[in-house]
């Protein structure tokens, strides 16, 4: 473990800031795990929105760790296997569109609904395009050696960078709730974020991966 540690920090500094702000821009711009943050910020409060968050974070780092061990090397293989993610991703987007548009008003959500579980929004990087991209685009720029230390590095840089820079969204949707004070703005918001959600995802789809 210790000479891990040693070659990971012996890593040249230069390739550490460009992945930085690759992790930065690649997490804090929009996407479906942002969106669906902001309107959970929006819908359940920041506390209640906090292990959505928190899944979003982790889950992303494990994929992101499993693909540069060696996943990726899977999907070379067999490539059949990412069309089949996008379109468990289209299927699964829709979904989630239709229950954010479909949201009650947080009083009975309070009651009734409950925000993205821990284990869903890891779960959910799976068949989240945007999520997947950015891990195979991380790996093959920053840990093209595919050495444990390198890739364990991108980890730890996106687990740094990535938690920070979605919680943003969160609490951007915290803030809308001054905004939302009555179930038709909030109707009008949650059927924008339902759009905005689909929108997201269809130029990740046409990508290849």
């Amino acid at each position: 473990m210790s000479r891990l540690m040693c070659n990971i920090l012996r890593m040249d500094i230069e390739n550490i800031k460009p992945l930085m702000v690759f992790a930065f821009v690649m997490s804090v711009t929009p996407g479906p795990n942002n969106l669906m943050l902001m309107a959970s910020g929006a819908n359940f409060g920041l506390l209640r929105t906090v292990p959505h968050m928190l899944g979003v974070g982790f889950g992303f780092v494990f994929m992101a760790v499993l693909l540069g061990m060696g996943l990726m090397q899977v999907f070379d293989v067999f490539p059949e296997m990412l069309t089949v993610f996008k379109v468990l991703a289209a299927v699964y987007m829709a979904y989630l569109a239709y229950k954010i548009a479909t949201a009650r008003p947080p009083k009975e959500q309070a009651a009734k609904g409950h925000p993205m579980r821990f284990y869903q929004a890891v779960l959910f990087q799976w068949v989240n395009p945007k999520a997947i991209g950015m891990a195979i685009s991380a790996m093959s720029l920053y840990a093209a050696d595919q050495t444990l230390a390198s890739v364990l590095l991108v980890g730890l840089i996106f687990g740094c960078v990535n938690l920070p820079s979605v919680s943003l969204w969160a609490i951007m949707g915290v803030q809308m709730q001054k905004v939302l004070t009555n179930p038709s703005r909030m109707r009008v918001f949650n059927g924008i974020m339902a759009f905005l959600l689909l929108l997201s995802v269809i130029p990740v789809l046409r990508a290849n991966l």
